[in-house]
């Protein structure tokens, strides 16, 4: 059994026991989540299609914490000008594990 949900605008493809890393949510660590915005649930080739989402869905999650990114570094450099701007970014993001599909 497997859902598409979507999350931060973006969508992902979870299972039961899943741990992935989606955008920043204001959620305490250790706290459960419920995301209700289900794309496409799948049970067994069972198969519910939302427009756009599925009613009655929910994907139950766990908070797990809080963490950032790796480093990326932006680098421009204009040529003949001798300038030169370099940046930094780090993208904060929360890590989840879910713990069941309704359907």
């Amino acid at each position: 059994m497997f859902a598409i949900i979507e999350t931060g605008g973006k969508q992902y493809r979870v299972e039961e026991g899943l741990e992935l890393n989606v955008d920043l949510m204001k959620v305490e660590a250790g706290e459960s989540l419920s995301i209700d915005k289900v794309l496409l649930v799948d049970n067994d080739g069972d198969t519910k299609v939302g427009a756009p989402y599925v009613e009655g869905a929910a994907v139950e999650c766990e908070v797990l914490g809080h963490n950032r990114g790796k480093k990326v570094v932006v680098f421009h450099k204009l040529s003949k000008k001798d300038a030169r701007n370099t940046k930094g970014h780090r993208q904060d993001f929360t890590q989840i594990k879910v713990k069941a599909i309704k359907a």
